[in-house]
């Protein structure tokens, strides 16, 4: 499971960066869907590795 967040952080910041050119370049479409994949994978990295109110987060309690 560390493994596959690791690279969901890889590859968001790729995507960052690919978004960031991407604009730059005047491909201002392909740029926000860029943005928009870094999120959502930023968001599913922070839902598993974040913990709630309670301290607990999914990557804890699935490595236990």
């Amino acid at each position: 499971m560390g493994l596959v967040l690791s690279l969901l952080m890889l590859c968001g910041i790729a995507l960052t960066f690919g978004a960031i050119l991407a604009w730059r370049r005047a491909y201002r479409r392909q740029s926000v869907l860029m943005a928009l994949a870094a999120t959502t994978m930023f968001a599913n990295v922070a839902i598993w590795a974040v913990p709630d109110h309670t301290g607990r987060s999914p990557l804890i309690d699935r490595l236990k």
